[in-house]
Order: structure tokens, then sequence, then C-alpha cells
């Protein structure tokens, strides 16, 4: 049964309160507070702001005698709360309890407001008691101020190779590792004194170390990797997730990161370069986008809590994407704020690639990561991606496919092909809406000067249908070289003419897929996902083109690039190189080339050096950051930096920016002997 708690909602967005109620350092608070109520008899529950049962599904109830509880709005009498009908709070004069807690937070006025009600003899007790300390607090005049609960998990590991396994298998040893780069995005929006609180949570869930970081005043990068915490605070192995809550903030209230998780070399010769996005602050019902194994691979579903309640076995589940009759269920629970490794394969042994497979989470946990361990090549290696949020509001709407007269190719969703000779590339189309039943497709090919290349039609694809379509296939000598080493950028969007006549048949604007790439060499691969949206048109529809900031039209770029993510696969060995490729998407003719901006900055938030590109309309470039800047430029932006007040240090990157329209941008690592990489879409602000 899913948690009965509100966390995101399209048009409003996030919502603060189960923020605030789970934040890991009300926990201990709260627990006392629920204890205490146990023990003082008979227990009135003022409920006026309707956060009772959100309260109750996260710190349950259970051994209190509830007699009463009451609100403010009377179009709620008639409903029941924790099991209880309702009754107004004018009812409260008249009763004998011994207790009355008011669930809300900020509580001077709503107590002095009934205070002639209360009578003599009882004791009111508010949230108020599991407030955080005020030098916690951006906002400490309104608690439930949005930016006062900018946090979001990171999953974060230093441990054995085999770390995950209940009975490790005999090899010889090696050791993974993780590290988030981020920047202090917030200075541009004028906040000063940030600081990054950081508490370390393990697979049991309990806090293994707590910390803050101090970002400089300027807009700084920073990293945290997985070495440094370890030794700081003298660990053993650990793998669960580092919860970060982002102080003094201004303008996002969200902590955006890049994910980079790396292992030493062994004499085994395995290796792992991973990177993915932030997790997604807010846990949903549903996520998609998990693909089943292929021969000789092993994919793990990380299950990490994001609540002080215990996940109760039962509760996940997993079925073959539109297979919803036959879901499998976990039968283990998972502990508040726990980790557990999921082999995909103990719940659905007969599920294979390309077959995808649909997670249901009931609002216990964040965009989850999956990690595959494959073997396909010889050497074992490792790659993570994340899942995606199951959209549960939209519903198929027709109207999409009249759009096109004003909004051109309208909803596509832009992804690399990268060079053809060195790496393969394929697509995956994914439902990402629950009432998706049919998804009409068509996958464009082009090349880096925008120029069409081919065209390749998926038709109406029913929700359980898994269609990869292989670049390889698709080009099939197409382009400027001869197909041999292309490289460009592929578009997925919707094929209207492909598209059924019923109306259950529509589609809903929440168009993704799954991109895959492999090094031909080395058989080492990454994968990444993302949704469709509009791009580059001065006319709106429905919040698109989405803006990071403001409201639609979304026409410009603002991108991170992390380049000092401070680790080296091989000992003594290089860092691997960053590169990047964006994509200057364009649903509706727009400038002919961009006017991007690339500036490199160090920790400090010093610009080092600056380029320019100009990419075409369409297009793409690949580049990577030792073409484009020189051995002193990447030195000084990518040193190891000095540690900053606090366990993290300085780290460079580069900032992408263009005033004249919106770019995608996809990002990674590449060791500089081209035998693992990385890649993921990148995080703008």
């Amino acid at each position: 049964m899913a948690l009965d708690i509100a966390t995101f909602s399209n048009t409003e967005g996030g919502f603060p309160f189960f923020k605030a109620a789970g934040h890991p350092a009300a926990v201990a608070p709260a627990r006392a507070l629920m204890d205490d109520l146990a023990r003082a008899g008979r227990i009135g529950v003022y409920d006026p702001r309707g956060f009772a049962t959100a309260f109750a599904a996260l710190y349950p109830f259970t051994a209190i005698d509830v007699a009463h509880v009451f609100v403010q709005d009377i179009a709620r009498l008639g409903t029941t709360v924790l099991d209880r009908p309702v009754q107004p709070i004018t009812d409260l004069a008249a009763l004998d309890l011994d207790v009355l807690l008011i669930v809300a937070f900020d509580t001077a006025k709503l107590s002095g407001d009934i205070a002639h009600l209360v009578p003599a003899g009882i004791r009111v007790v508010t949230l108020d008691a599991i407030r955080l300390p005020d030098d916690r607090l951006t906002n400490r005049a309104n608690y439930l101020d949005p930016l006062n609960f900018a946090t979001n998990f990171a999953w974060f590991r230093d441990a054995d190779w085999e770390s995950w396994r209940d009975e490790p298998a005999a090899c010889p040893p090696g050791r993974l590792h993780t590290s988030i780069a981020t920047a202090n995005y917030w200075h541009r929006y004028g906040a000063r004194d940030v600081r990054l609180w950081c508490i370390l949570l393990g697979t049991d869930g309990e806090a293994l170390a707590e910390w803050d970081i101090a970002l400089p005043d300027t807009p700084g990068g920073i990293t945290i990797d997985s070495q440094d915490v370890r030794q700081a605070f003298g660990l053993d192995d650990f793998t669960g997730q580092l919860f970060v809550h982002a102080i003094g903030v201004k303008g996002h209230d969200v902590v955006k990161y890049a994910l980079d998780l790396y292992g030493d070399a062994t004499e085994a010769g395995r290796r792992a370069l991973t990177c993915t996005h932030d997790a997604n602050s807010w846990p949903a019902d549903y996520y998609a986008g998990l693909p089943a194994a292929r021969d000789g691979e092993t994919v793990i579903l990380w299950i990490q809590n994001s609540h002080p309640c215990p996940i109760p076995p039962g509760t996940v589940g997993l079925n073959l994407m539109g297979d919803d009759d036959n879901t499998a269920w976990l039968d283990a629970g998972v502990p508040p704020f726990g980790t557990l490794a999921l082999d995909v394969a103990t719940l659905l042994p007969q599920a294979c690639w390309p077959q995808q497979i649909e997670i249901h989470a009931g609002k216990y946990f964040v965009r989850p990561r999956y990690e595959i361990e494959s073997a396909a090549s010889g050497a074992p290696r490792r790659r993570m991606a994340h899942a995606n949020v199951e959209r549960t509001d939209l519903k198929p709407d027709r109207t999409i496919a009249d759009i096109g007269a004003h909004m051109g190719k309208g909803y596509l969703l832009p992804a690399p092909v990268l060079p053809a000779g060195a790496f393969r590339s394929v697509a995956l189309p994914t439902p990402m809406a629950r009432s998706q039943r049919r998804l009409p497709t068509r996958l464009l090919v082009f090349d880096p000067d925008g120029n069409a290349v081919v065209e390749h039609a998926l038709g109406n694809l029913a929700r359980q249908d898994s269609v990869a379509v292989d670049l390889d296939a698709v080009l099939n000598g197409h382009g400027s070289d001869g197909g041999g080493n292309f490289a460009g950028h592929m578009e997925l969007v919707y094929d209207f003419p492909a598209m059924g006549a019923a109306p259950e048949d529509g589609v809903d604007g929440w168009l993704h897929a799954l991109f895959r790439y492999e090094m031909r060499a080395s058989g080492h691969a990454a994968e990444t996902s993302f949704g469709a949206h509009i791009f580059n048109s001065a006319l709106t529809f429905r919040g698109e083109p989405q803006s990071y900031s403001g409201r639609a039209p979304g026409l410009t770029t603002r991108l991170f690039l992390r380049v000092d993510p401070h680790m080296a696969t091989e000992p003594g060995g290089a860092a691997p190189d960053a590169f990047c490729q964006l994509i200057y998407p364009a649903s509706t003719p727009w400038h002919a080339t961009s006017q991007t901006q690339l500036t490199l900055l160090d920790g400090a938030g010093t610009e080092i050096a600056h380029r320019s590109l100009a990419i075409p309309c369409g297009g793409s470039r690949l580049w990577y950051l030792s073409e484009l800047f020189d051995a002193d430029e990447r030195r000084a932006a990518a040193a190891r930096g000095a540690a900053m007040a606090g366990n993290g240090r300085a780290g460079g990157y580069v900032m992408i920016r263009d005033t004249t329209c919106r770019l995608f941008g996809y990002h990674g690592l590449i060791d500089r002997d081209g035998g693992a990489f990385s890649l993921d879409h990148m995080f703008g602000f």
C-alpha cells in the first residue's frame, strides 16, 4: 500500500510538509513526541492544515489513544481522519481530553485562536516540538517555506566490488567509490553564506557521519568524494545515502548534482566508470525505464527508503511494462532511510533485454538508481543509471496532434549518436505515463550540422512492446562519411499519422526513452534516459518550452559540466577526460546558429578560460575538455582543491551559457586509454 502523503504536483510543485516531518534530524524529536502521546491518555488531534494523515503515515498513531479529531474548515465535516469522524474545533470546549496535538508548524497564532476553547488542564503540544534549529533554516518566519527544505538524497558508496552480494564471489579485491559534483548556483539569485548540511546514512538507515560544508560566496564548484568522507570519519565499507540539505539558498529549492561512480583497477581488469543524474527529491508512486538484463548481466535495483518509517514487505513490486496483472512483490522490508540491493532476476527471472520493467514504489523512495554488472566482454564492468517517474496525472490528449501548425515538430527527445566507429548507439522508447496505452513514434537522425540523414518509423507501439532501435541498422551506410564513423544526434518524435483512432490512442507529451551506448573495443557501456520537451519556440503550450527559472518559454541555456571528480581509474594514472555533447534541438525554425559560451571556472568560482561555440540550428557538437582547453587551463581548474570549511573540496567546472536558444546536453568521462566511459544528461539551473 502506498504512503498517504502528498509529495509533488505538476501544477503546484513540491510540498514541503513531508520533507519537514520526515527530515532525518526531525526523527528523534518526532519519535519522542509520539512516545509522550502514547503515555499521555486521551488525545485530541487538531488538523487545521490537513497534515494529520501524512504525519501518521510517517509516524503511525497505533499506540496512541486518539479520542477525537478536529478541523477548522467546515467543508471537511463528514470525512474521516485517523479513522475518526472529524468534528469542528468548536466541539473541543465540551470534551474531556488529556492532550491536544495541533498537527501544524508555526502554531503561535493557531494556538491563540483556539485558546478560549481549550478546557483547563488540557496540555497543548504542536509539531513545533520537532522543528529544526533556527540556524538550519533559510526562512525562520515561515517554517514550511520550500527554501527551508532544499534537500535531496544521493546514492553514496565506498566499498568492495562485491559488497552488494550476500555471498561475495571469490575474486581479486577491488574498491568502488562515489563523487558528487555541484556548484553554488544559488549565488546567482543573491544567496549568501550558503551551507550544505550532509548526513551519511548507512545500509541500515542509521547515521554514519554528519558535517557541514560552507560554500564560497561565489558560483564556485564543489565535490564530495566518498574516499575523503571515509578517511575523515574513519569509516568501514558503506553503501547508503548522502542526505544533503542546502541552507541559506535562493531561487531553487532542489539540490542538483552530478554523481560519478568509479572503481580501482584490479588484476582481473574490472572497470567501473559511470555517472548519473540527481535523485529528484519527490518520492513517486511508480517508476519506469528499468531495463531487463542481457545475457551475462546482473541488474540491481537500489531501493533506498526516503522516510523515517519502514517499507513493509509486499510493498515494492516489479512487473514487465504493461503487465500489471503479473506484478512480483518483494517479500522483504527496508528499514527507515535504509538501502536494499534487489537483484531484479529474483522477482522477474524470465525478463530479458529489451524488455522494460515498471517499479511499484508507493511513494517510499525518490527516483531510484539501478546498477548493471556485466561480464559479457570478459572482465566484469559496472554502470549505473536511474529510472524515471511514471506520471499518474496525465491522460491521452489527441489535441497534441493538432499543434504542429504552430509548434512544428512539437515535443521531441534529443540524444547523441556517438561516433559509430567507436560506439554502438541504441534507443528504446518508454511509456512513462500510467495511462499511455500506445506510443506512435518516429526516430530522426541528424548530422552535426543539422542536416536530416535518415528517418525510421517505429509504428504505433503497444505499451507492452519493447523495441530497441540499433542505430547501426538505421544508418546502414547513411551519413556524410558513408556511415562508417557517423556522429550526430537523434530525435524521437510522435508519429501522428500512425496514431490509432480510438480516444485512448492519443499521446500525452511525456515521451521518454532509454539510450544505451556501448564501446565497441572494450564492451564498456553507459545509458541514460530522459523525456521530451518542446524546444525553441516563441509560442507556448502547457508550460513548454520549459524554463529552468521563470515562466515559459525557456529560450536560454545554463548547464553545468563537472570536470574535476577527483578520480583516477589506475593507481597513479591520469584522471579521465571530460566530454560533452550539446544538441541544439528546434521544434520550430530558430536562430541559424547558437551563440554558446563555455566558461571554465575553478572551485572558487574564478574564471580560468573562455571559449565560444556556434552550433547550427538542429545540429550538435561533441567536444572534449582536452581539445578546447589547454593543459595549463585544465590544471588550474581541475587541480585537487583545498578543503572547504567542512568535508568537501573545491571543484572546477564549465558553465555552458547561451542567451539565444535552449540547448540540451549530455556529459561524461572517458578513460585516456579508451577502455571505459560514462554518460548521462546534464542539469541546468
